[in-house]
């Protein structure tokens, strides 16, 4: 995994991990977004960093599925995990892989998909570089992340990393010719043990006991966003 930047949360916590996953966004608005900017019924897709496979059936099945899902991740536990996950899916395979160098071919895909698997920005250019060459004419790119510039949640991101630069990151985005759009979202946990267990996997202690003080119940806005960009 030469050159892979280590998960700090799924790579060493992938059953909390698996908690944030079904917590974030009960409501499918980044789903629905999704399929609003790049909608992959009958379509090659690519999931980018796709862990232990939370989102692949979400691509693979029920009405509007993708004609075939391709998922690539680095962590050798992590790919095994997701190709169990979808054992039962046709037309979906999981390779191991990194984001700098995608085990697939020239235009194999119509749209890529990445959320969460590292924090795009200046220095991930060598991750665009291959998404321009693994997405076919026509297709389309679709980053998720945080969008640390709004909501608690992203306000706990700020904390974590004093030295992020928003307005660095837009101008990146912009200058690669990027679209954004941004989205408000909930995580919401079943009960404290499992909110504040989602929370230390996020950041490091000293911050996590901070936020956790001040901060009471099982839920926490997000803001998230949505970049997008058409070969």
């Amino acid at each position: 995994m030469r050159d892979v930047v280590p998960s700090p949360n799924i790579w060493h916590h992938p059953e909390t991990y698996e908690l944030e996953n079904r917590g974030l966004d009960a409501a499918g608005v980044i789903d629905s977004t999704l399929r609003e900017i790049g909608d992959w019924s009958g379509l090659r897709v690519l999931d980018v960093g796709c862990g232990n496979g939370f989102h692949l059936p979400t691509l693979a099945g029920g009405p509007g599925a993708a004609a075939h899902v391709t998922g690539v991740e680095p962590h050798p536990q992590l790919a095994a995990a997701a190709a169990r996950r979808v054992s039962g899916l046709d037309r979906v395979e999981v390779l191991e892989g990194t984001a700098a160098a995608l085990p697939l071919p020239p235009g194999a895909v119509d749209v890529a998909h990445a959320r969460w698997a590292y924090f795009f920005g200046p220095g991930c250019e060598p991750g665009l570089a291959e998404l321009d060459r693994v997405v076919a004419p026509g297709g389309t790119s679709i980053v998720v992340d945080t969008d640390a510039a709004r909501s608690t949640f992203g306000g706990w991101f700020r904390r974590e990393r004093p030295g992020w630069d928003p307005v660095a990151v837009e101008r990146f985005w912009a200058r690669h010719g990027w679209s954004r759009r941004g989205l408000d979202v909930e995580l919401t946990l079943p009960d404290r043990a499992s909110f504040e267990a989602v929370v230390r996997i996020e950041l490091s202690p000293s911050v996590a006991d901070e936020v956790l003080a001040g901060h009471r119940g099982t839920s926490v806005d997000h803001a998230v966003v949505v970049r997008w960009r058409r070969r």
